[in-house]
């Protein structure tokens, strides 16, 4: 029941394992982290490619059995715990070949992500739903912030998709393979990143809405920042390239520091 409850898979396909390590372009000299490694077998093919592995895997009975199958494999640095709790930021630059599990995979994302100045690639296979989101581009429903996230850091696309028939047990959905490669620098220079994603976010939220009303609780200035940015107040947010949530953001963010200066003279 503990093994079902946390959503694992299993590949047994050598030949698609052999897919998945080609398309993560491996050199003898990568550190890999696995997450949920599950019955070991990609485990045991990617220490054969590279310096090391790093397999994390919380159920704790799957890791009594891994312990012993890797006892004799030197390579293998075997994890028993949660990989949204694991110190990524200990690791030498590092990269991720991973089935992840579908209940968590975007949490899993977001936490690499965020040691992105580690992370050099992560090729990972999952639902595929969140893989066409994941490189979706805009003006459809798939595109989104899971999808401005990801490409704003990194390159990605679908390596290969699998049928459910190929696990064990089989899940209710298809799955793909999604090949990720972090840019040295964030794909377009925003001033404060922070405020670009609160906006993305903001407008995703309520994206049957029109961004003059799915912005509202950004507060004021919202309809002033688009129209200085050139953007339609009435557009849906799934219409919005990147480089146009980025001008909002600029825009918005000289508006406040406007008001703000107003402010401070009216102090004085």
């Amino acid at each position: 029941m503990k093994r079902r409850r946390l959503g694992q898979h299993y590949l047994f396909d050598r030949s698609i394992l052999e897919r998945i390590i080609e398309a993560a372009g491996l050199t003898p000299e990568d550190i890999v982290v696995e997450i949920g490694p599950g019955k070991g077998h990609l485990t045991l093919m990617l220490s054969e490619e590279v310096r090391e592995v790093v397999a994390i895997e919380l159920d704790t009975r799957l890791c009594e059995e891994l312990a012993a199958k890797f006892s004799k494999t030197g390579n293998i640095r075997l994890f028993c715990g949660d990989a949204l709790k694991y110190p990524y930021h200990t690791l030498p630059r590092f990269k991720v070949v991973a089935n992840i599990p579908y209940y968590v995979t975007t949490p899993i994302i977001f936490r690499l992500l965020a040691h992105r100045d580690r992370l050099v690639s992560a090729t990972i296979t999952v639902q595929k739903e969140v893989a066409e989101r994941m490189v979706a581009p805009p003006g459809g429903k798939d595109y989104g912030v899971l999808s401005l996230m990801i490409q704003y850091h990194a390159d990605a696309a679908i390596a290969f998709h699998i049928p459910r028939e190929a696990f064990r047990p089989p899940p209710k959905v298809d799955s793909a393979v999604v090949h990720m490669r972090m840019l040295a620098e964030p794909r377009i220079s925003v001033t404060d990143e922070r405020l670009f994603f609160r906006i993305i976010k903001t407008a995703f939220s309520q994206r049957r809405k029109t961004l003059s009303n799915s912005l509202k609780p950004l507060g004021g200035g919202v309809k002033e920042a688009l129209l200085a940015a050139g953007i339609d107040p009435r557009r849906r947010p799934e219409t919005l390239s990147m480089e146009e949530f980025a001008g909002i953001a600029e825009a918005l963010a000289r508006h406040h520091a406007s008001r703000q200066k107003g402010k401070t003279r009216a102090g004085a």
